[in-house]
């Protein structure tokens, strides 16, 4: 919810997971968000960063790993890591 200067005013802002799509719950204590930081030629930190959250199902599942090198490949932190057969 806003308010009327367009400020976020909720306490609590649902995450969705980023391999699944499916929202990620306040009572999943095992999910987690990961922030990968984009930096310049020179490895300099540009204070700009990616944000992927993975849900306990996903991370129970043991995919979190799979799914963390295919959106990263997809979004081109990572060149020829992940390789899905077709």
């Amino acid at each position: 919810m806003q308010n009327d200067k367009g400020d976020i005013v909720d306490l609590y802002i649902p995450r969705k997971c980023s391999a699944t799509g499916r929202l990620i719950t306040a009572k999943d204590h095992s999910s987690v968000q990961i922030n990968i930081a984009d930096v310049d030629e020179n490895g300099v930190l540009t204070g700009s960063f990616h944000t992927f959250a993975f849900s306990g199902a996903v991370r129970r599942a043991g995919e979190s790993d799979d799914s963390l090198n295919r959106l990263a490949q997809d979004d081109g932190y990572l060149k020829n890591v992940f390789s899905a057969v077709q």
